[in-house]
């Protein structure tokens, strides 16, 4: 998917996403250094099935604590 830096704001990136230029505000902070107006970005999103298991791990051992904690 390609998006495209509409315009740039008080740290803010305007960013067209996709054909049908669906508008997001991005903080340009998380934008590669040096963004402008006009710049083109690939954007590719991925699942990390990896960290996700860890997250349910972490998530189930606080519930199991929290479930104990009076016991």
């Amino acid at each position: 998917m390609r998006a495209v830096i509409d315009r740039l704001e008080n740290g803010q990136a305007v960013v067209l996403f996709g054909d049908e230029e669906i508008k997001v505000e991005i903080p340009v902070r998380l934008l590669p250094e040096g963004i402008k107006e006009g710049d083109i970005l690939k954007v590719e999103f991925t699942v990390d099935k990896e960290a996700e298991i860890k997250q349910r791990e972490k998530v189930s051992i606080l519930l199991h604590k929290l479930k104990n904690k009076n016991k």
